[in-house]
């Protein structure tokens, strides 16, 4: 999964180098087989970012694009819509990706919903539905968001060093961390209309080979 995840990356026209972060070593001589290129962290990080952060302080590159291992139906278009929402606001330190989902997604709480200002920002990021619809329109959209973040670098070494903040840890939400420190998210819907699988188990994993042995890859 990891390779698929990577070679995905590789086809963005926008990223000049994919490395995978990691402090397992059996990653590691997993990507050596198939010719990746790793960076070895820390074991002692928390969460994504703060791994991904860690990678970054090596790096020359401005913009750092965190592509999660465990989604391997992430595109490269996705992630090159992800770089274009950041560099579309230049006030945004962050951005993400966002799609439209149907009633039968509103109630679960593994979905996590997405609401924006009329400009794109993100305003708030929950497991409940948001925004409820005491009065319901004909054009309700509801927002799944996508775990695909792209940073400005400075914000991503700021990001990791500040603390969890009470929403963060309510909702179980990174991203909350850098709503409730004031720092701005851009995001963008993407126009991949495929389905998002997170492998968290072993049917998951089924279900994302169902999948790409039916749908092309973009």
């Amino acid at each position: 999964m990891i390779q698929w995840v990577y070679e995905a990356a590789k086809r963005s026209t926008r990223l000049k180098a994919v490395l995978i972060a990691t402090d397992d070593e059996r990653i590691r001589a997993a990507v050596d087989r198939f010719g990746g290129r790793v960076v070895m962290t820390d074991v002692g990080h928390n969460c994504g970012t703060d791994r991904v952060a860690e990678a970054a302080g090596h790096s020359a590159g401005e913009v750092v694009v965190n592509i999660q291992g465990d989604e391997p139906l992430i595109s490269a278009t996705m992630i090159d819509e992800c770089i274009a929402a950041l560099e579309s606001d230049s006030e945004a330190g962050m951005a993400t990706l966002v799609k439209r989902i149907g009633e039968d997604a509103f109630e679960d709480r593994s979905v996590v919903k997405a609401v924006r200002d009329l400009r794109g920002r993100a305003l708030y990021f929950s497991r409940s539905l948001i925004p409820f619809p005491r009065h319901r329109l004909d054009d309700f959209p509801v927002y799944e968001h996508i775990g695909l973040y792209a940073y400005r670098k400075e914000t991503l070494l700021q990001l990791s060093c500040l603390p969890q903040t009470p929403l963060e840890r309510i909702e179980g939400l990174e991203q909350l961390r850098a709503l409730e420190n004031g720092i701005i998210i851009q995001t963008a819907e993407t126009a991949c209309k495929g389905e998002l699988v997170s492998v968290d188990t072993a049917e998951d994993l089924e279900r994302v080979r169902q999948i790409l042995a039916g749908e092309p890859r973009l």
